[in-house]
């Protein structure tokens, strides 16, 4: 029987992640966010959204962004939540140079961090080298899943950068201090507040920048000055190396360990429990074992109820035998009453399967109370049977027994 957790609500709510290539400017990342934003504005079932790009939250990526969608009131379009978000999703992917990660918000958010997808698995070792290398090669793998989509990864570690290495010797020689080199480097580069406009309704804050045409340019570091201690002007290529390459944009962890954490969805009609045994299998296969990996957030909340949940289904079982036998004083009496449950139980679980609907937690908790009630009405049955024998004196026959 396919086994989930919480299954999804149309709460009239999208929320999406956008994602661009690493170490696009903020202008650019902007564009890409307002066509996507366009999108959206013109799906007749939206109501109202809002956009925006740049670091919030857990999402410190200055590539990534964000957009909430409120959807129009049920009564008034034809398709549900995850509906919706199949048919955006065939849209948004043609923007190119920009990624759109949607989710159904789930009634009740479980742990976790808020990622691109819905559902996340972590990796962890100290090995950071071995980690890096590894998680690549499992995103790919889990891309190829036909119950999966969304795939994506927290890592990034590709992010363009400029590397400025000091040499203190000539820096010295030329009177110049690495602190000057750095405050050079703010000033220039890092938004440095040095005043404040106070005017009769608002202030303004004075910020000291170079001009946007040399920001966008790394070769514009060369004619980068350096003011020495004896008040002269050193260029900052004479004290330094200035080499392009490549680096981490940001480096996560989990309990003070080096983490990756892969995020997927669910494909329609796939259940939480299959992804999660596709996913163990695949990761068995191609992590190597000084590779920790453990599920977050809802997934570990699934991975966790699903264990209990047939121990508890028994020791109901348990329980409520142990307490009709102290009522009739009888071991044969309370078998009798839950004879009829492994028929209700099949003919539930049937109709699940005939609908589609997959074991979650709602289930299950109905299938609690079908054991109540298939036991109420087998103790009105037998009441009626033993009250008939002991007032009026009738023998049961065995077919009747048979039969209760």
């Amino acid at each position: 029987m396919p086994k989930g957790f919480l299954p999804n609500d149309d709460t009239g709510q999208i929320f999406g992640i956008t994602e661009a290539v690493q170490g696009i400017s903020f202008e650019s990342m902007k564009e890409h966010q307002q066509k996507i934003a366009a999108i959206v504005h013109k799906d007749p079932n939206v109501d109202s959204f809002m956009s925006g790009v740049g670091p919030v939250g857990t999402l410190v990526g200055s590539n990534t962004g964000r957009i909430f969608m409120r959807l129009k009131p049920r009564s008034e379009r034809r398709l549900n939540a995850d509906q919706v978000i199949e048919q955006l999703r065939a849209k948004l992917a043609g923007v190119p140079g920009i990624r759109v990660f949607l989710q159904n918000p789930p009634p009740i958010r479980i742990g976790g961090t808020l990622t691109k997808s819905q559902y996340q698995f972590t990796l962890q070792s100290p090995n950071t080298k071995e980690l890096f290398e590894s998680a690549p090669l499992l995103e790919g793998k889990l891309r190829e899943l036909p119950s999966l989509q969304d795939v994506t990864s927290d890592l990034q570690i590709s992010n363009p950068q400029v590397n400025i290495e000091i040499d203190r010797d000539k820096a010295s020689a030329l009177g110049v201090t690495a602190g000057q080199i750095e405050d050079a480097l703010y000033t220039a580069y890092g938004s440095r507040q040095i005043s404040t406009i106070f005017a009769p309704n608002n202030q303004y804050q004075v910020i000291m920048e170079l001009d946007p045409q040399y920001q966008l340019d790394p070769n514009a570091l060369s004619m980068l000055y350096i003011r020495s201690s004896n008040g002269q002007l050193v260029p900052l290529n004479a004290v330094a190396k200035i080499t392009k390459g490549v680096g981490p944009l940001t480096v996560n962890h989990l309990g003070q360990i080096t983490a990756v954490t892969l995020s997927f969805n669910l494909r329609p009609g796939v259940s939480l429990g299959d992804a999660v045994n596709a996913v163990h299998k695949v990761a068995s296969k191609n992590l190597p074992s000084t590779i920790t990996t453990s599920f977050q957030g809802t997934a570990q909340a699934f991975e966790s109820s699903i264990k209990g949940l047939g121990l508890l289904l028994i020791m109901a079982i348990l329980v409520i035998y142990i307490v009709l036998g102290i009522l009739y004083e009888s071991f044969i009496h309370p078998l009798t009453i839950l004879a009829g449950l492994p028929s209700a139980g099949f003919g539930a679980l049937l109709t699940l399967m005939i609908f589609h609907i997959d074991l979650n937690i709602y289930a299950f908790v109905g299938i609690i109370m079908l054991i109540g009630i298939v036991k109420k009405n087998a103790i009105m049955m037998i009441d009626f049977a033993l009250e008939a024998e002991r007032k009026e004196g009738r023998a049961l026959p065995m077919r009747f027994m048979k039969a209760v």
